[in-house]
């Protein structure tokens, strides 16, 4: 039946808008419902019409379905809840009898968690762990003691002592020991720059320790070095060289180990090591005041402080000299040395106000380099023994005498500066040599060759050319034989050297064939086939001589290993000893690669850039250089970060080469073309510049907690951009260690004491609260290092290998890439022995992996001990160890605030995409475990938390992830705010309210109407929202997630969240102390409700079991809340 139509210019009349009243109970009666398990809900039949339509409206703003049914007085609203509703965070009936337990024990107190519950900070317990370790301490030694000292270091092992005292002499540097002393007495800042074989990092500390010692005065000098191996390696040469062992007058100290103590007047250390004393003494808030008062620290004690590679540009020295540059004008005793083999020195120099420059120059071994034509043309003509016209391998030639050495470096001075030509060609004519020959300037680097071609001396030129002179080599400068000859207009000289040059390139076409080829079918990476090729050569075509291959990390290490293990050739261990050398790996196991193999038995180092610079395998004779290292880069902007690996500069490229001619002449293989070589960057971008630097930002603050971050780093040799700055500084405040005013937190003072990033300290403390600590430090580790799991060649191996990583993650909840690598490890060590093998076969994971993994966590696991944080007996904290809930909770602290949504397809063929808290919308990463959840159509908006956000070629994507619930983010995010109530206006479209009749279709309301009651029906007092325990609210985290719940749900959540930063803040005050009574109690039931709830609103899916490997270890399946009961008796506080 139509409608009656309104006449033009009549008013529609007004429809009356139901009761306030009635509006707030029909609306909380909806949203009460929301809150159920219920899938539907039906009014009572006394509703009117009006009323009815109300409940329609409502529904459809709440993104619910409603339908009415029955006739007359019988007719009835149902209301349905549909799929595209906001996700819901309620508790469990355990939940709530745990809280109502703890509430009506310990009610909520305002006043309650003031100072008498967390207390004061025990600074006296810190300093008193600080003085333990005095390594850093000058000796307190008298003058006569030195004397002694002195005297009987002259008078130990006379044989021994002099032929070391022979050999020391020899060194380039030896001849520059006074200029040393006398300009570091003189100068606060003193820089020398010496070439690779000068021998400065081994004798520089000890002409300083002699000049100090001859003064009849103690000193304390401290060397810092890049690396752990260079370290220990350079404080035990030391220690070898004055006749006495490590521990003595000569000491080292790097994480977790040390020998030495105050009585060491020299000590290696890492760089990390001395910026971590120099903040742990606050020396950034000294002044000349303060001085002056002789407040007594550290800096107060040293005497020299040496800075090793320091053109390597690590984040931690250059944070270092920057601390330094300040702390000088206050300490004018103390005495700053930088040295390096390549650096730009006019820059350091001006950073340092202009100070002194000495260049000593090298001593290497001549060294033929091969490049990737080079290699491939070898490889091709494998009948042909490629070393047998090698340059400077033949043992019949004679190493050049000093006296040799120093006639040449006459003779070419003489040469180019006085045309004097007849020495230098009495010699090329005499030597015969080829180490004559292509014999390098010790200052300048110019050969015979170079100074005859810059003068034209043709007919000389093409003579040195026939006796097999090297135009390709490079005088210091950087300038050529041929670039000599053009430079001085030597035209004929220049054409006999390119005639030359295409006469001994003529199998150049076939190079660029060759090579060409070669990269068609070859990426940017390191081809571990072409590498075990050329291993193969030099073994059959030599008999001795260590090989060191540089490689860019763990994965490329192992790869080539096992390539190795399984050719016929190196698998047998009495021949060939094949050693992994990379940072994590212990020093132990490091020390191997500087002992000499038996007789017929060949050494082969497979070596990160670790090996590049400051220390000295003295049997490698052949070094292979892949040209790659991996290197973290960070696009502040975008706030994305890559590892990944990256191109060597020529000065990386320099000091690998130099491996090889250190103890004598070698061979150098570059597995990349000349034009890459050509065209490598000069230096490596700075790592300050490339890196996230949360880290440093929150040192800067235990540096001088009243400074600001950017004004610090502002004057760093580099400074990292703004945005760089900003972005940690975010994540700082999001975790709590700094202020909104960017003040530091005494969360943040102990954040900042643990060596790994302040997100994962503050995770290992949570995880501490809850005795759930190993889990979490196999989080922590593999989060610094990475995943253990292996991708198979064949896609049916592949699928196998994605089946049995889900089968690891479902033993703890499932939809877990982070989880799958904790459960890995639990199955791994619970399988020991041959059962190690055996499982990492079946499950696609890298043993080798596993083995690092292991060591990472037995080192972060003593950091922990020593800070105070767990007894040396950690088996109470791992009580809930293998609790799904607790372990959610614990993996969200640690990656938090990366948090996204992941939003379904919105058509088919589409893939879903990740919403992440800034609004950007990123990709799952198709080697994710929930990669499939990204191609499902559904309804579900599920949370998931990430490690990082990388780009590759294929776009933006996650990689690392796990589906969470709202329990863990609202446990653990920074804010949450509570709303009334209100309607999703996330579900435009996806409801279909049906009346089933027209009797409400009839109120026909205008729009203002609508707006009236919405506004009535929502509009409640800011102090009422939470006024009644049923009524229904709006949570929101971080300003953008939304979640529906109860208001006595969201108090009681609000409380503990309140407690659960008054324990963390009682624990970094006091590691040792038990919580307070209140304290205690709200951890223990907050690890009962995690275990209860900490799944909830995530869908597990079973996972078909591949082997039945998992059970023989005996984690078993493990359903959520299973273990409540152990857990609740084990963890309560006593």
């Amino acid at each position: 039946m139509a409608k009656k139509k309104q006449k033009k210019g009549e008013q529609k009349p007004k429809s009356k808008p139901i009761p306030n009243v009635l509006g707030s109970a029909i609306t909380q009666t909806l949203q009460r419902f929301c809150l159920t398990n219920d899938e539907v809900f039906t009014f009572e039949a006394d509703l009117s019409k009006r009323e009815r339509a109300f409940v329609h409206d409502v529904c459809r703003k709440m993104g619910m379905k409603s339908k009415s049914s029955g006739h007359g007085d019988q007719r009835r609203v149902s209301v349905y809840k549909s799929k595209l509703q906001m996700e819901t965070m309620k508790f469990s009936e355990k939940t709530k009898t745990v809280l109502d337990d703890l509430f009506s024990m310990y009610p909520p107190d305002d006043g309650e968690l003031g100072k008498e519950t967390v207390g004061n900070h025990n600074i006296k317990a810190d300093k008193q762990r600080r003085k333990k370790d005095d390594i850093f301490w000058r000796p307190s030694t008298t003058k006569e003691e030195l004397m002694k000292k002195l005297g009987s270091y002259t008078m130990k092992s006379v044989a021994n002592m002099k032929k070391i005292s022979e050999e020391r002499s020899k060194l380039p540097i030896a001849s520059f020991q006074d200029v040393i002393t006398s300009t570091v007495e003189s100068h606060q800042v003193v820089l020398i720059c010496g070439e690779t074989g000068c021998g400065k990092t081994t004798q520089v500390p000890q002409f300083l320790l002699d000049y100090m010692w001859g003064k009849g005065e103690t000193c304390k000098i401290v060397c810092t070095q890049p690396r752990r191996i260079s370290a220990v390696s350079v404080s035990e040469r030391i220690s070898y060289e004055r006749g006495e062992n490590v521990g003595s007058d000569i000491g080292y100290k790097i994480r977790l180990e040390s020998k030495g103590g105050r009585h060491s007047s020299i000590v290696l250390c890492t760089n990390g090591i001395l910026l971590r004393v120099l903040i742990s003494e606050g020396l950034g808030k000294l002044t000349m005041e303060a001085s002056r008062k002789s407040w007594k620290n550290v800096a107060s004690d040293l005497t020299h402080i040496i800075v090793d590679e320091v053109h390597e540009r690590d984040r931690y020295s250059d944070f270092i000299l920057t601390i330094l540059r300040d702390l000088l004008p206050s300490y004018p005793h103390l005495r700053l040395i930088l040295m390096s083999a390549t650096i730009d020195a006019e820059r350091f120099s001006k950073y340092f106000g202009g100070c002194p420059i000495i260049n000593v120059p090298g001593f290497t071994y001549p060294v033929k380099s091969f490049y990737l034509e080079d290699i491939l043309s070898i490889l091709k003509s494998s009948e042909e023994n490629h070393l047998d016209d090698t340059v400077g391998v033949s043992d019949g030639e004679p190493e050049l005498t000093e006296e040799d050495i120093l006639a040449l470096d006459e003779s070419i001075e003489m040469a180019w500066l006085n045309d004097e030509f007849d020495p230098l060609l009495e010699f090329v004519a005499s030597g015969g040599s080829s180490q004559i020959f292509n014999y390098q300037h010790s200052v300048t680097g110019l050969t015979p060759l170079m100074v005859l071609a810059g003068k034209g001396r043709v007919s000389d030129v093409c003579m040195l050319l026939s006796f097999g002179a090297m135009c390709e080599l490079q005088a210091k400068d950087g300038t050529t034989a041929l670039e000599l000859a053009e430079r001085g207009d030597q035209k004929e000289t220049a054409e006999a050297i390119r005639k030359h040059l295409e006469t001994s390139t003529s199998n150049s076409k076939e190079e660029r064939r060759l090579i060409g080829a070669y990269l068609a079918k070859n990426s940017n990476s390191v081809d571990v086939r072409l590498l075990e090729q050329l291993l193969g050569k030099i073994c059959l075509d030599s008999k001795e001589g260590a090989i060191l291959v540089f490689l860019p990390g763990w994965d490329d290490i192992s790869k080539t290993r096992e390539r190795l293990s399984i050719n016929p050739l190196f698998k047998d261990a009495s021949k060939f000893l094949i050693i992994s050398l990379h940072s994590m790996v212990p020093s132990k196991e490091q020390k191997k690669v500087f002992r000499r193999p038996p007789p017929g038995c060949r050494k082969i180092i497979l070596s990160t850039n670790i090996a590049e610079t400051a220390i000295t395998i003295d049997d490698v004779v052949y070094v292979i250089d892949s040209g790659w290292m991996k290197e973290k880069s960070y696009d502040p902007y975008s706030n994305i970060s890559t590892f990944q690996s990256s191109w060597i500069s020529k000065a990386s490229a320099k000091q690998r080469e130099g491996r090889a001619g250190r103890c004598q002449p070698g061979i150098c293989y570059h597995l990349y073309s000349k034009f890459r070589a050509s065209s490598l960057p000069d230096f490596q971008v700075p790592e300050i510049k490339r890196m996230p630097i949360e880290e440093l930002c929150l040192q800067v603050k235990l540096l001088d907690p009243n400074c600001k971050i950017e004004g610090f780093l502002q004057k760093t040799l580099d400074p990292p951009v703004f945005d760089t700055i900003r972005n940690a500084i975010l994540v700082l405040q999001d975790i709590g260690a700094l202020s909104l005013d960017e003040k530091l937190t005494e969360l943040g003072k102990k954040l900042g004491s643990l060596p790994v990033h302040p997100v994962t300290s503050k995770m290992l403390i949570f995880a501490i609260l809850m005795n759930c600590l190993d889990p979490a430090l196999t989080l922590a580790c593999a989060l610094d290092y990475k995943d253990p799991f292996t991708l198979p060649m064949l896609p049916s191996e592949r699928k196998k290998a994605a089946a049995a990583k889900a089968e690891l993650a479902s033993l703890y909840g499932g939809h877990s890439d982070q989880l799958a690598v904790v459960a890995a490890f639990d199955c791994w060590k619970n399988a020991k022995g041959r059962g190690q093998a055996r499982f990492c076969s079946k499950y696609y994971i890298s043993s080798s992996t596993m083995t690092m993994l292991s060591g990472m966590r037995r080192q972060l696991e003593m950091e922990l001990v020593q800070n105070g944080f767990i007894p040396e007996d950690v088996s109470t904290c791992n009580l809930n160890a293998c609790d799904p809930g607790i372990l959610h909770t614990v993996l969200v602290a640690g990656l938090y605030p990366k948090v996204g949504r992941l939003l379904p397809p919105q058509k088919r063929g589409k893939r879903a995409v990740v919403e992440t808290c800034s609004g950007s919308r990123v990709l799952l990463h198709r080697h994710s475990l929930n990669f499939e959840l990204s191609l499902k159509q559904t309804d579900n908006h599920p949370l998931i938390v990430y490690d990082e956000v990388t780009r590759g070629d294929g776009g933006t994507h996650i990689r690392n992830c796990t589906v969470v619930g709202p329990l863990p983010l609202l446990m653990v995010a920074k804010d949450i705010a509570v709303a009334p109530a209100k309607m999703s206006d996330n579900c435009k479209g996806g409801t279909e309210n049906n009346n089933n009749g027209n009797d409400e279709a009839g109120i026909d309301e205008t729009a203002q109407e609508k707006m009236d009651i919405e506004n009535k029906s929502n509009q409640q007092p800011e102090e009422m929202i939470m006024s009644s325990p049923d009524n229904a609210v709006t949570v929101v985290v971080d300003r953008w997630l939304q979640f529906w719940s109860k208001a006595l749900d969201i108090a009681q959540l609000y409380c503990l969240r309140e407690r659960l930063s008054s324990a963390i803040l009682f624990k970094v005050k006091h590691p040792n102390g038990v919580l307070p009574p209140v304290l205690g109690a709200s951890m223990h039931a907050l690890a009962c409700i995690l275990s209860y709830d900490g799944l909830s609103g995530i869908s597990l899916e079973s996972v078909e079991m591949l082997t039945s490997m998992v059970n023989a270890t005996e984690i078993g399946q493990f359903a959520p809340g299973k273990s409540v009961g152990t857990h609740k008796k084990n963890s309560k506080p006593k």
